[in-house]
C-alpha cells in the first residue's frame, strides 16, 4: 500500500468497556482468527472451536456454535484484547503463508489454498507482502486524471501521496462518480460495504449494504480528508486527448463551466471514467410519442414523485432490481418488462443496520476490521471461483457448468420458491434457463414478493412499441404508464467512448478498439498509446463478486509502478510491447472460454457483438495481487 492510512469517520478512543461489548456481538469466525494472533494458542484452531460453513453470504455470526462455546470464545477474547490495551503485544505478529491460509480456512470451514496467504498477509499489512515500494516520482512530472469517481478518487490520493502534480477533471458538479449519478430510489451496493472501502481509508458504516447516499457521502468524505477538491476541476468535460509527437505529452482539450474551451498538457494521462458511465437506452418505435416522464435509472431527476402513478419499468438486471421493490408499494401500479431472467441469491444482511457496539469494534480495533474484511473478500468472490469452471464431462450442460454449480442451481431454484409462496404460476417466468452466474448473480432484496403484490404485473417480453400512455409487448399486451423507467444499464463494452482518444500517428483508440472490442494489458495499457493509463480498464470488473475498490486500488498501485520504472531508467515515455499486450490477451480470452461467462446460450453485458467477454477479469484475485504487484520493465519500452 502506497498510501498512509486515514480514517474517514473519526476513530474513538480505546475503552475496555466498549470492547467487551462488541466483542459480545463481534463475528465469532473473525474473532478466532483476532484470538489466535492475540495469544498464540493452537486450541483457538481446533475442536471445539471449528465453526460450521457459512452458507450462502451469511456472515454466520455465530459460528454455529453452542451458547457455552459462544460464551466461552467471547470471554476469551475480551481477556486477550484487554491485555493488548495493557500493552501486551501480538504473540502471533507475522503469521507464515501457510498460517495465514489455514486461519481463513478454519475461519470459513473449507479449503483455502496456501498461496493465497499472501494476499491475506498483504491486507494485513505485514511489511514483507506489502506493495512493492518505489522512489518518489521525479519533480515536475504532470499527471491528468480524468474523472472523479471511485477510480480518479484512488489515483488523486496515490498522486498526492508520491509528491506528483496533478490535475482531475470531472463532468459533474462533485465527486463520486457513479454514486453520484445513480440516485434512483433503492439504489446501493451489491457488495458488504466493510470490503467496498478503500484499504486506506476505513469508515463506520451504519449499515452491512449500504445505499446510495451513504456511499457518496463516503466518497466525497475521502475526497475531502486527502483535500482533493483543491486539485479538481468541476462541471468540466474532456473532449478529446492527443498525443504530441514533439512535445511528448498528452494534449487534453476541455470545455470548462463557462463554455470555454482549454487544451491542457500532461506527461501521464490516467483515464477513470468507469465501466458503467454512458446509459444504454434501446431504441423503441414511438418513444418520442410517450406522454409521461422517461427517465433511465442513471439520470434519475431530483423531485421525481411516483406516488398514485401508474408506472413501467424496462429491465430486471441489477438496478431494476432494486428500483421495483423501493417504489412497488408506492405506486398505482408498476409494470415489468422482463424479457430475460436472472439468478438472484438470499440477501440476509438486505437493509441490516449494523450494531452500534460492533461498529465501534471494527473502527477501534483494526485486527478485527482487518480478519472481518478478509472473511468478505473470500465470501463474495474467491470462494466461487472454481465452480465458475466449465467441466466438459458435465452432462447437462444447458442448465450447469459442473456439479458445484448444479447444485448451487437447485439451491436458488428452491429460494425462489420459497419466495414466490402461492404464486407459482410465476416460477416459469423467473426461473432462468441457464446456469447460475451467467450473468451478474444478484442479491434479492424483494424482488420475488414484489411480482407478487396485486398492484404489480410482470411482463416476460420486451417492450415493442409506445404510442402515447400505451405500451405494447412483444406479445401484443398493451399496458397504460405515466411513468416510463428504463433500468437497461450501460454501454459497458464501449469503454473510453466518452471523450476522443489520440495516440501515435493519429490511431484513434476507439478504431483500435472496434468500438466495442477493448483490450489492453492487465485492464491498463495499450501499444501505440505511450504515458496512457485505464484505471478499471478491459478486463478487470469483477463477474463473480467481490469488492472493485480492491482491484481498483491493485491496478492504480500497479501503473504508478510502470511510471516509477520509467523515471529509474530515465525515460520520458513508456508503453507496452505488442507481443505482450497480445499474448496477455490470448491469455484472458482462453481463461473466458473456460468459464460460464461464455456458456452457449448465455447473454450478458460482460460481452460484446462478437461474443467476446470484455467487461470482466477471469482470474482469482489473489492472481490479479501478484499480477499487479509490479511492473515488469521487460514488458515495456522506455524511450527518452
Amino acid at each position: 500500500m502506497l498510501v498512509k492510512e486515514k480514517a474517514v469517520a473519526p476513530v474513538p478512543e480505546l475503552d475496555r468497556d466498549r470492547v467487551r461489548e462488541g466483542v459480545a456481538q463481534a463475528n465469532l469466525p473473525a474473532l478466532l482468527c483476532v484470538l489466535y494472533q492475540l495469544t498464540g494458542e493452537e486450541r483457538w484452531l481446533q475442536a471445539p472451536y471449528l465453526p460450521s460453513r457459512s452458507r450462502g453470504l451469511d456472515d454466520n455470526d455465530d459460528g454455529g456454535f453452542s451458547e457455552a462455546v459462544q460464551a466461552e470464545i467471547r470471554e476469551a477474547a475480551s481477556e486477550a484484547l484487554t491485555a493488548w490495551l495493557d500493552g501486551r503485544p501480538l504473540a502471533v505478529p507475522e503469521p507464515t503463508r501457510e498460517q495465514l491460509a489455514r486461519m481463513l480456512s478454519v475461519s470459513m470451514n473449507e479449503p483455502v489454498p496456501d498461496e493465497y496467504g499472501e494476499i491475506i498477509a498483504a491486507e494485513l499489512g505485514m511489511a514483507q507482502h506489502s506493495r512493492i515500494a518505489h522512489p518518489q516520482l521525479p519533480k515536475g512530472l504532470k499527471a491528468l486524471v480524468i474523472g472523479a469517481g471511485v477510480s480518479g478518487i484512488c489515483a488523486g490520493v496515490n498522486l498526492s501521496q508520491l509528491g506528483v502534480d496533478f490535475e482531475i477533471i470531472e463532468k459533474n458538479d462533485d465527486f463520486g462518480g457513479t454514486w453520484f449519478e445513480n440516485r434512483y430510489p433503492g439504489a446501493g451496493v451489491d457488495t458488504p460495504n466493510h470490503i467496498y472501502t478503500f484499504s486506506f481509508a476505513r469508515n463506520d458504516w451504519s449499515q452491512y449494504f449500504a445505499l446510495q447516499g451513504e456511499l457518496l457521502d463516503y466518497f466525497r468524505g475521502v475526497a475531502d480528508t486527502f483535500d482533493l477538491r483543491r486539485s479538481t476541476r468541476f462541471d468540466t468535460k474532456v473532449e478529446e486527448a492527443r498525443w504530441n509527437a514533439d512535445t511528448r505529452k498528452w494534449d487534453v482539450r476541455i470545455q470548462r463551466p463557462d463554455g470555454g474551451q482549454e487544451t491542457l498538457s500532461a506527461d501521464i494521462l490516467l483515464s477513470a471514467v468507469g465501466v458503467l458511465n454512458i446509459p444504454q437506452v434501446p431504441e423503441i418505435p414511438g418513444a418520442e410519442t410517450f406522454t409521461g416522464t422517461a427517465v433511465h435509472t442513471a439520470r434519475w431527476p431530483e423531485g421525481l414523485d411516483v406516488s398514485g402513478k401508474r408506472v413501467a419499468l424496462i429491465g430486471n438486471g441489477a438496478s431494476g432490481m432494486q428500483v421495483a421493490p423501493a417504489i412497488a408499494d408506492q405506486v398505482e401500479h408498476l409494470t415489468i418488462f422482463a424479457r430475460s431472467k436472472q439468478w438472484a441469491a438470499p440477501f440476509p444482511q438486505f437493509r441490516k443496520k449494523v450494531p452500534d457496539p460492533v461498529r465501534y469494534l471494527l473502527m477501534a480495533v483494526p485486527l478485527y476490521q482487518k480478519w472481518y474484511r478478509i472473511r468478505q473478500f473470500w465470501i463474495f468472490n474467491d470462494r466461487i471461483h472454481g465452480s465458475l469452471q466449465k467441466d466438459p464431462d458435465w452432462p447437462a450442460p444447458e442448465t450447469a457448468l459442473n456439479a458445484t454449480n448444479d447444485s448451487h442451481r437447485r439451491a436458488f431454484t428452491r429460494y425462489i420458491e420459497q419466495e414466490l409462496g402461492d404464486r407459482q404460476d410465476l416460477m416459469d417466468l423467473v426461473l432462468p434457463d441457464y446456469p447460475p452466474y451467467g450473468k451478474r448473480i444478484l442479491l434479492d432484496n424483494g424482488w420475488y414478493r414484489t411480482i407478487r403484490k396485486p398492484n404489480v404485473t410482470l411482463v416476460p417480453e420486451r417492450l415493442q412499441r409506445i404510442d402515447g400512455d400505451t405500451l405494447i409487448a412483444g406479445d401484443g399486451s398493451e399496458h397504460k404508464a405515466d411513468i416510463l423507467i428504463y433500468a437497461t444499464g450501460f454501454k459497458a463494452a464501449e469503454m473510453q467512448s466518452s471523450y476522443d482518444i489520440v495516440g501515435v500517428d493519429g490511431a484513434h483508440l476507439a478504431d483500435v478498439w472496434e468500438t466495442d472490442n477493448p483490450r489492453a494489458y492487465i485492464g491498463s495499457t495499450v501499444p501505440g498509446f505511450p504515458n496512457f493509463f485505464t484505471i478499471l480498464g478491459p478486463n478487470v470488473g469483477l463477474g463473480h463478486g467481490g469488492s472493485m475498490i480492491k482491484a481498483i486500488e491493485l491496478q492504480t498501485s500497479y501503473i504508478l509502478s510502470i511510471v516509477a520504472r520509467m523515471a529509474e531508467a530515465g525515460a520520458r515515455t513508456v508503453e507496452v510491447k505488442p507481443e505482450v499486450y497480445e499474448d496477455y490477451n490470448r491469455k484472458i480470452d482462453e481463461a473466458h472460454n473456460r468459464m460460464v461467462w461464455t456458456h452457449e446460450g448465455t447473454e450478458n453485458w460482460y460481452r460484446n457483438s462478437r461474443g467476446r467477454v470484455v467487461a470482466i477479469t477471469p482470474w482469482r484475485n489473489d492472481h490479479f495481487w501478484h499480477l499487479t504487484r509490479d511492473a515488469d520493465p521487460d514488458d515495456y519500452i522506455f524511450d527518452s
